[in-house]
């Protein structure tokens, strides 16, 4: 049997939940992949906030039930300070690593290539054995700060997806729009989906 592929994915608490959540469920889907999912300690607070879920602070086990990810899907929810998880190593292969939504803390933290938590140390290992590294930031307006942090993320190898959904999918609902955000990011992670009608595309017309 094939080895399936390992996936990353870093939630922190910008706002965007919803992003993360949508995305981690389309990895889910497929019985291929192994996702690893890492939440820093504000992601709870914004779950509260803009989902309305009142998960306990650092209950990583009941995450599976609140992103309705089935029982027979291979996901790990690991602890923002363990440095024992597999990811926090550059001798473990992944086929790449997402943040989303990437906050402007996190992101001025990778920028700088500090590892405080194992999300930051996970993207750390991606730039540094040059493994994909795709960064959702979710914030306006930015500042000349968080540009010059996005410039060195990017020079060091990782690619900057902002949550800026498109339109000319004609969207109809706001799962329309999530979608299309999440989908970008995945094409950046060169995994395959159908979550949004391409540029071109005139099947559904």
């Amino acid at each position: 049997m094939a080895s399936k592929k390992e996936y990353v994915v870093g939630m922190t608490g910008a706002s965007g939940a919803v992003y993360a959540i949508r995305l981690v469920q389309e990895l889910c889907k497929n019985d291929a992949h192994r996702v690893h999912l890492v939440l820093t300690d504000a992601v709870y607070q914004v779950f509260n906030l803009e989902m309305g879920w009142p998960v306990p602070h650092g209950d990583r086990e009941s995450i599976p039930n609140w992103f309705d990810i089935p029982e027979s899907a291979d996901l790990h929810v690991h602890a923002p300070r363990d440095y024992g998880a597999p990811i926090a190593s550059g001798s473990h292969l992944t086929e790449g690593m997402i943040v989303i939504p990437c906050s402007m803390g996190t992101l001025s933290a990778i920028a700088s290539g500090a590892s405080d938590n194992l999300l930051e140390r996970a993207a750390d290992t991606h730039l540094k054995e040059g493994r994909p590294l795709i960064l959702v930031p979710r914030e306006t307006p930015f500042n000349k700060i968080h540009l010059k942090n996005m410039l060195a993320c990017a020079e060091a190898g990782a690619r900057i997806v902002p949550a800026m959904p498109g339109f000319y999918h004609r969207p109809q609902t706001m799962e329309d729009l999530i979608d299309f955000v999440v989908g970008k990011a995945l094409d950046a992670l060169h995994v395959e989906h159908s979550l949004f009608r391409r540029w071109g595309d005139r099947e559904q017309e």
